[in-house]
């Protein structure tokens, strides 16, 4: 059986040794504490969201948002056209609301528990005890799937995931101490993401290799045990490219609830097996191709229809330069397949 005080020793000096530098982290050691925001920032665009592809967003949004209270303050469509292109976008109006609430019921300082950080809203148990742990260092449980696939290693967990997610918490909790808790949270995190990787990990590099049960199994790779999923069903729909005299696109608002809620967008049909293609509005359409894009549930065929147009309606008018920056990436792709204003 894997012998968690030795873990614990092991981890925490390779930590020392080979903590990964990201630009909201401070370096290991108890001094060191990570500031609240930054940490809760980094946690809701890590979400879903690989490193490299979240840190640019992180630092535009530092850059322009220093504090909790600036963020608080900003305007919804600016934070909105800011997340474009991070996905899952209901967790930027979650990003906001919490902000408002730090900023408009905490006097801008983070809840430094938690069970007071889980009373935020938008904050769920996972980004509560991160949060608590990194910045507060407080003896959290913090487990994403980097911990849950160390743990189902380690302890050989035959049960597949999701029902595994239970037993593979209650054996993370297991390894929390009041002993560092916020660099032991990151040692984790960092031997899940740079060295027990889904695919090919690097055991050779681990430095609790000794006390793998998967390891010592031989196929350490197995673990964690997955179901074959479901096939992601397919939809298809329209988007319809209307450019006005000045070679500006229409763009949409799209409803607070739903899919890319609140962002904006192009006109759109439904999304569906089979999609009313009826325009918005009528004018001389033509095809410009499709595009395809991967959703969590769905994967989708996007047609897309340019035409010059310019009607009254609830539209923003944007050149496409200015149109791409502020559109999910969905939308971007198809605005990229309209091609140039002077080629429609």
């Amino acid at each position: 059986m894997p012998d968690v005080s030795l873990i614990r020793s092991e981890l925490l000096a390779w930590y020392d040794a080979h903590a990964r530098s990201l630009v909201w982290r401070a370096p290991p050691g108890a001094e060191g504490r990570s500031e609240p925001y930054r940490v809760w920032l980094s946690e809701v665009m890590l979400q879903q969201t690989t490193t490299p592809h979240a840190t640019p967003y992180f630092l535009n949004f530092t850059a322009r948002w220093p504090t909790v209270s600036d963020l608080a303050a900003a305007e919804d469509a600016d934070v909105m056209a800011a997340w474009a292109g991070l996905g899952y976008y209901a967790r930027a109006r979650n990003l906001l609301a919490c902000a408002r609430a730090v900023a408009g019921e905490h006097g801008g300082v983070f809840p430094d528990t938690e069970a007071g950080l889980l009373a935020l809203p938008g904050v769920g148990a996972y980004t509560a005890a991160a949060v608590a742990a990194i910045a507060f260092d407080r003896a959290a449980n913090v487990v994403d799937g980097n911990v849950e696939r160390v743990m189902a290693r380690l302890f050989a967990v035959e049960t597949p995931v999701p029902a595994a997610r239970p037993e593979l918490k209650r054996l993370a909790e297991r390894f929390v101490t009041d002993c560092r808790p916020g660099d032991w949270a990151q040692a984790l995190m960092d031997l899940g993401a740079t060295v027990c990787r889904p695919k090919s990990p690097l055991c050779g590099s681990c430095p609790v290799t000794n006390q793998c049960l998967g390891f010592a199994g031989g196929t350490p790779e197995r673990y964690p045990v997955k179901l074959k999923k479901a096939e992601r069903p397919h939809r298809k729909g329209f988007a319809w490219v209307m450019i006005d005299g000045q070679g500006r696109a229409a763009l949409q608002r799209r409803p607070d609830k739903g899919l890319l809620g609140g962002m904006l967008g192009l006109p759109t049909s439904d999304w569906s097996a089979e999609p009313d293609g009826s325009p918005p509005v009528a004018a001389d359409w033509r095809e410009a191709g499709a595009i395809e894009h991967v959703f969590t549930h769905f994967s989708l065929t996007l047609t897309v229809r340019v035409a010059h147009a310019a009607p009254d309606g609830d539209y923003e008018w944007r050149d496409f330069e200015t149109a791409r920056a502020a559109l999910p990436t969905v939308f971007a792709k198809a605005l990229d397949r309209a091609g140039e204003p002077a080629l429609i």
